[in-house]
């Protein structure tokens, strides 16, 4: 349940990046300086750092990080031997 809630959080994310309500004029300004697309741009960018972390807190494959760190086999004269290969010049 948990992956369709990300994945419907994801879609709304990816749907409010589409911001055509602010493309017409920069008023108002926030805090006097601000245009308001910048501003709702970086609002966006940190609801999108939240989400990749909740991605990454949740829907991690820890599978992969495990065959990751496990010792990988190596036979006599793989990519991997310090002593196979040409010598160096």
């Amino acid at each position: 349940m948990a992956r369709l809630g990300l994945s419907v959080l994801m879609l709304l994310i990816y749907a409010l990046h589409q911001d055509v309500w602010l493309w017409g004029d920069a008023r108002p300004l926030v805090l006097g300086f601000l245009p308001i697309g910048l501003a709702y741009h970086g609002l966006y960018c940190l609801a999108v750092a939240g989400l990749m972390w909740l991605l990454t807190r949740i829907a991690w494959p820890s599978h992969l990080e495990a065959a990751a760190a496990a010792p990988a086999v190596r036979g006599p004269g793989s990519a991997g031997d310090a002593g196979s290969g040409d010598p160096v010049r």
